[in-house]
């Protein structure tokens, strides 16, 4: 396909025509039905149990995501995919709940929850879906992630929402799907880049008309990100923005803030909206974008670039971004590999779960793969990135402490489910209290996608997503962990405690070890295959 955008609009407006004019005719799960090139659609099979028509989780303790403290004992009664009643017997005082036992009606099921722990389905905010899709969605749910945004859609729109409406039919073992198209593509994958005010306004019709939950960027210039952004308000499509490096000098996160952006994913921009006595990062001057390792190593100074944390300037900008209704979705744990690359090399879950090919593609140095930046790393990019995480962190921990809205996104690091709790860990790190790391994992990551109505805390009303634990994750969020923590034990030894027990979408169960035994075997299948195993470099076994 040749370029549209180069022509003027004439020929983009044939193309929004016939999209628009085949969508509204057919519905958007049939316009496009050819399936993107290597993906890998996960089989059609029922592996949960329910919905019932009555489920009942008694004694068990409940750890909203609204900030309340954990209750305990509780009876929850769902009702088909809905919490039907909450039920505090023999409580002592005023209650939001029912007092009474609810009675256990014939045909319903019921799953004792003494010493267990119910917190609503963890989302994943920035979860790219992989061509090995039942392989990321059983992890997912092993994690008790019940719904993720995929930011960009660049496998195809149309073939995603095929996806999405099998998994809200349960036709499929997998969570709830958000679609953000990214800024150029289109429903079949294809990709042509709006350059002109008209041409993104175009496209941001023909992205909602497709079906989109909403967009990932609006391009490369203030002019059209600017358009682009208008229509989208005007539209009803949410949107999410990566500040790419390439752009920060003319459009940073506070002209996202000021344009209605609804979330910032990463830290780009942060640093740029914050500089006192430049205008742009002090790039050497052999400095090349394209080698990664010079953009992440000098990239890890740039925070201390800026303004100091609590300043005139810092403060200015923090307050002006609360005050627009920004979200940051910081994805802290792609970065993580930056300021401990040995650590992020033998996590003791990559050998049993991670495919040896993506382990290479990530986490072995490479001029062709993306992140893969560590060319030569030294112990100065380490402690540059470690000065950097506290500065960054510093920003993230008071923008939640003033009202603003912090999200929980993975673009996994290393691992569906096992990167998205490592983010927890970091939240914790950076000053969240565990309620509030729950809180940006649930209840604010639906607040940022539109479905808090539906989804995000345990409440009477909303749709049964939740996870159930056998530890406390308040204590310990290594426990939701599939392969769970580490636990001296009275007795004198050493076991694993936790992971995921149920995870429960829409009032349907999943075992969630099972779904980590068959994602093990789907790993193990694939290394009979190819023969390959995770090899550290310069290393052989």
């Amino acid at each position: 396909m040749t370029n549209p955008m180069r022509k003027g609009g004439t020929t983009m407006n044939r193309i929004v025509k016939h999209i628009v004019c085949t969508v509204l005719a057919l519905g958007p799960m049939s316009a496009f039905a050819a399936a993107a090139p290597g993906m890998q659609a996960p089989p059609e099979r029922k592996e949960g149990e329910g919905p019932y028509t009555q489920l009942i989780l008694r004694n068990i303790t409940i750890i909203e995501g609204t900030l309340a403290p954990p209750i305990s004992p509780v009876d929850i009664v769902i009702e088909g995919n809905r919490i039907k009643s909450i039920h505090l017997p023999g409580a002592v005082g005023s209650s939001a709940y029912s007092k009474d036992v609810p009675v256990l009606k014939p045909g319903g099921r019921e799953i004792d929850g003494k010493g267990m722990y119910v917190m609503p389905g963890l989302i994943d905010n920035h979860q790219h879906i992989s061509p090995q899709m039942e392989y990321e969605f059983k992890l997912n749910l092993a994690h008790g992630i019940t719904t993720i945004r995929d930011p960009g859609t660049t496998s195809g729109l149309a073939f995603m929402q095929e996806i999405k409406d099998k998994s809200a039919k349960n036709l499929i073992t997998a969570p709830k799907i958000k679609t953000y198209l990214r800024f150029g593509y289109y429903p079949d994958g294809s990709f042509n880049l709006p350059t002109t005010e008209k041409a993104a306004r175009e496209w941001i019709r023909m992205a909602k008309a497709a079906g989109a939950d909403g967009i990932k960027d609006a391009g490369f210039t203030p002019n059209v990100i600017k358009a682009a952004l208008d229509e989208a308000k005007k539209v009803g499509l949410r949107s999410m923005i990566h500040h790419r490096q390439t752009m920060v000098a003319r459009w940073n996160a506070l002209d996202s803030a000021r344009a209605g952006v609804t979330q910032m994913e990463h830290w780009y921009g942060l640093p740029e909206a914050m500089f006192l006595d430049r205008t742009v990062q002090a790039y050497s001057a052999d400095f090349n974008y394209q080698n990664e390792q010079m953009r992440f190593g000098q990239g890890g100074t740039l925070y201390s670039q800026g303004a100091a944390p609590y300043s005139e300037k810092w403060n200015a900008v923090l307050d002006e971004m609360v005050a627009l209704g920004f979200t940051l979705d910081p994805t802290m744990v792609v970065y993580e590999k930056l300021r401990d690359y040995m650590r992020a090399r033998t996590q003791e879950w990559l050998e049993p779960y991670a495919f040896p090919a993506a382990f290479e593609k990530s986490l072995v140095p490479s001029k062709e793969h993306h992140g893969a930046s560590q060319h030569n790393w030294s112990t100065k990019n380490e402690v540059d990135w470690r000065e950097q995480f506290q500065l960054w962190q510093a920003f993230i921990n008071e923008f939640k402490n003033r009202g603003g809205r912090v999200t929980t996104g993975s673009d996994e690091a290393m691992l569906f489910g096992f990167s998205l709790i490592r983010e927890l860990e970091l939240l914790q790190e950076a000053g969240f209290s565990p309620l509030e790391v729950v809180r940006a994992a649930t209840l604010s990551g639906a607040e940022a996608l539109g479905i808090d109505d539906d989804t995000g805390s345990v409440e009477i009303g909303k749709l049964a997503d939740l996870l159930i634990v056998d530890q406390n994750p308040l204590e310990n969020f290594k426990v939701l962990y599939g392969t769970g923590s580490i636990k001296l034990m009275d007795d004198g030894s050493v076991q694993r405690i936790g992971g995921v027990k149920y995870t429960i979408k829409e009032g349907v169960i999943f075992d969630a070890k099972k779904l980590l035994a068959d994602a093990k075997a789907i790993v193990d299948a694939e290394k009979a295959r190819t023969g390959k195993k995770i090899v550290q470099p310069g290393f052989t076994h």
